[in-house]
């Protein structure tokens, strides 16, 4: 295993890090923003008034990407382990 392998296996690490973890953050980005401008119309300062809605729009979201999630982690499990059998 050369230099160039281990910084491409780390690069797609990094990646598909980010595409599992990607939706769930836009998700709660995305909630966030809205219900931030919706006490800046309303000022209503509650600070707790934002946790809930982004936990559940999280859980939501999740649920519903968790294909996409276990596809994206079990191919590149796949070519770890095709990695792996080729180095014996």
């Amino acid at each position: 295993m050369t230099e160039a392998d281990i910084i491409e296996l780390t690069r797609d690490g990094m990646w598909t890090a980010l595409l599992i973890s990607g939706p769930a953050l836009l998700i709660a980005l995305v909630v966030g923003l809205a219900i931030g401008f919706l006490q800046a119309l309303t000022q209503i300062q509650e600070t707790t008034l934002v946790f809930v809605p982004k936990i559940v729009a999280v859980a939501v979201g999740s649920v519903l990407l968790l294909p996409f999630m276990v596809a994206t982690l079990g191919a590149y499990t796949e070519q770890l382990m095709s990695l792996v059998q080729s180095i014996d």
